[in-house]
């Protein structure tokens, strides 16, 4: 039983081990007809790759024929096109240059004719100059001989005349420079008779136009001022015990008041308008309240003065939209508004500054310039007459110093400075405010002058027109606005009457101050007398 499976054991080995040899053989003989199958398969690829690779070189090589044979055939047509253009470019060339050469042989032609006639103009011109050399030689003893000639007659008219040739020479200047100022006298009078003709109806015109547009009412107040009493027993009490009342009313206004035997009747005087002004309500009221006493003059100044610089705003504004003007400074309203209460030779400043406003103005209009400028220049022409008894200078430098301040403008303060003639005026609208000014000052009735200052004017007046060489004697007429003067004849002639009325007109203008203009009239009169025996 033992033995029986050993064998089996050993026979079944033998059988596992004879089963792993052929498994080994059967896949050794796999492998080996895979390699051959493999190998038989690849010899087949490369024989159809090398075919494949044959039939391309063949392929490649057929249309590298095709693209020689056009690249072969293009290049020949570039070849013959280059040629053709070529060719053609040359045959241009060869066309231009014998143009160019035939310009060039005519050139040479004309510039060869030129040379034969220029050439032919200069033996002319030298035959010319020989002659020309031969005229001057002749002209010139021509000259000489009459030079001689010339020297002979003048010695002989020397001899006949008795005097040397520049004293004759300086006689001929003379009667020239004599007739010539004859002439330009006579000239000078026509072309000013006729521009003074048109300038004067034009100038009537735009004048008469303005005043008949401009109608302001004049006052004829001075520096003092008068107020009414209801009985001659009220001024005791305005005096008070000791004098106490009118000295606190002195003291609060800053003017004068003068009771004197007038009756009922208490005279305010002083330079200050606004002062005495408020001097004259504050008394008014008083006497009106009858209480009388140091405390309530005081406090009825106080009072009078709010309600005064209320008016004088009041007027300044009034004054300021009448002419239409906007813009001015607060301070330059309230200093336009004090010239209420400012008269000057009896005319009342702001009623005066509107009128030039108004009249300046209308001219403005006529003349095509600016309106707003002229009206505002002409109402504030005067407004340093508000402070001119506070601050040193002329009334028109403190006008134009408080303009230039305020920050006005420019041809506002020229206007300002120039509106008496101190200053050269810059603007037409400046000689605009200087008429108006001298039409508001110049009306009938419009202003007062002493007796005193009138007599002074007139005598000035004939002062200035006597002191002229060749004057003999001259009348101021016509209330000053005329001077006469008579010349002598013997040493002014008709032609220097003229410059004469000239210099002593700019003369008048340059010493005097004067409304309106005057009127220089010279006269020269030449009388001859003989008596019948």
């Amino acid at each position: 039983m033992q033995n029986f499976n050993y064998s089996s054991l050993f026979l079944a080995s033998d059988a596992l081990l004879v089963g792993i040899i052929v498994g080994l053989v059967a896949l050794v003989l796999g492998v080996v007809g895979g390699w051959v199958i493999k190998t038989l398969s690849f010899n087949k690829k490369q024989g159809d790759i090398k075919a494949v690779t044959e039939k391309m070189l063949e392929d490649a090589r057929l249309e590298s024929k095709t693209i020689k044979k056009e690249a072969i055939l293009e290049a020949k047509e570039q070849e013959h096109k280059l040629r053709s253009d070529f060719e053609r470019e040359s045959r241009e060339k060869r066309q231009e240059l014998q143009r160019l050469e035939n310009r060039l042989n005519q050139k040479e032609e004309s510039l060869e004719k030129k040379e034969e006639n220029l050439s032919k103009r200069n033996e002319e011109t030298t035959r010319q100059q020989n002659t020309l050399k031969n005229k001057e030689a002749e002209l010139d003893k021509k000259l000489a001989d009459i030079s001689d000639q010339h020297n002979k007659m003048i010695e002989e008219f020397e001899k006949i005349s008795q005097m040397s040739k520049e004293e004759a020479k300086q006689q001929l200047i003379a009667s020239i420079t004599d007739e010539a100022k004859r002439d330009a006298a006579g000239m000078v009078k026509n072309i000013e008779a006729e521009a003074k003709e048109q300038g004067e109806r034009k100038a009537k015109e735009i004048v008469s136009l303005a005043i008949q547009k401009c109608s302001a009412e004049q006052a004829s107040e001075i520096t003092v001022s008068v107020v009414p009493l209801p009985n001659d027993d009220m001024k005791a009490r305005i005096i008070g015990r000791e004098g106490r009342n009118i000295r606190t009313l002195e003291n609060a206004t800053g003017i004068e008041l003068i009771i004197d035997d007038t009756p009922e009747v208490v005279i305010v005087s002083g330079f200050d308008p606004v002062r005495r002004e408020t001097a004259r309500i504050a008394l008014e009221k008083l006497i009106q309240d009858g209480r009388i006493h140091p405390a309530r003059i005081e406090e009825t100044v106080e009072k009078v003065k709010k309600e005064l610089d209320a008016q004088i705003k009041e007027a300044g504004e009034a004054a300021m939209f009448e002419c239409g003007i906007f813009g001015l400074h607060p301070e330059i309203v309230k200093t336009l508004g004090r010239l209420k209460f400012r008269t000057s030779y009896g005319q009342n400043v702001l009623k005066h500054s509107l009128e030039v406003a108004h009249l300046a103005g209308v001219m403005a209009n006529e003349l095509g310039v600016d309106v707003a400028l002229a009206k505002r220049a002409g109402l504030l022409h005067d407004l340093g007459k508000a402070v001119d008894f506070e601050i040193e200078g002329t009334h028109m430098q403190i006008g134009g110093d408080l303009a230039k301040k305020y920050r006005e403008n420019h041809n506002v303060v020229n206007a300002i400075l120039a509106h008496h003639g101190d200053v050269e005026p810059k603007t037409i609208e400046a000689v605009l405010v200087q008429a108006a000014d001298a039409i508001s000052g110049a009306r009938p009735g419009a202003r007062r002058e002493t007796t005193t200052n009138y007599i002074k004017r007139l005598q000035k007046l004939e002062e200035i027109s006597s002191s002229f060489k060749g004057v003999e004697k001259c009348y101021a007429i016509q209330a000053g606005r005329e001077v006469r003067v008579m010349v002598k004849p013997e040493q002014i002639n008709d032609a220097e009457t003229l410059f004469l009325a000239k210099d002593i007109a700019k003369k008048i203008e340059q010493e005097m101050e004067y409304p309106g203009q005057i009127k220089v009239n010279v006269i020269r009169e030449w009388r001859a007398t003989e008596y019948a025996k």
